[in-house]
């Protein structure tokens, strides 16, 4: 079985999956329109060139998302995108990349459960953790 997170946009699905695939180190696999898809005579014309599916890879994680029709966007919903890295300087290139334009709700630091560990709001409005765990 695996579990992946689905993230719903405003209609930035695109830049926020081109963003994460640069930020993660990984390969979006598929990012699919309305436009051309057998739900394109259903789409509002706004909303043709929005995208209805993506999926990226990075390591053995995958992330999915799509944009969402406004009438149905969730909004924040008190989840968060948690990342778990092996090394203080990727916990800390991942958690600066994500914080452009983003609001930090706890900076990077020290914990007593974790070496690096750091969470934000990125400019997507996706919640993010950061975690690079201490070795016992």
């Amino acid at each position: 079985m695996d579990i992946n997170p689905y993230l719903m946009f405003k209609g930035d699905c695109e830049a926020a999956f081109k963003f994460y695939e640069k930020v993660l180190g990984g390969k979006i696999e598929m990012m699919l329109r309305h436009r051309g898809s057998p739900v394109e005579e259903h789409t509002p014309p706004e909303r043709l060139d929005q995208i209805l599916h993506a999926r990226l890879v990075a390591g053995s994680a995958v992330l999915m998302g799509s944009d969402s029709p406004p009438e149905r966007y969730p909004g924040e919903n008190g989840f968060f995108v948690s990342i778990r890295v092996d090394s203080v300087k990727e916990a800390e290139r991942i958690f600066a990349a994500l914080s452009e334009g983003a609001i930090v709700l706890m900076p990077m630091g020290e914990t007593f459960w974790a070496e690096r560990f750091g969470m934000l709001r990125d400019r997507f409005g996706v919640n993010w953790m950061v975690n690079l765990e201490k070795t016992q």
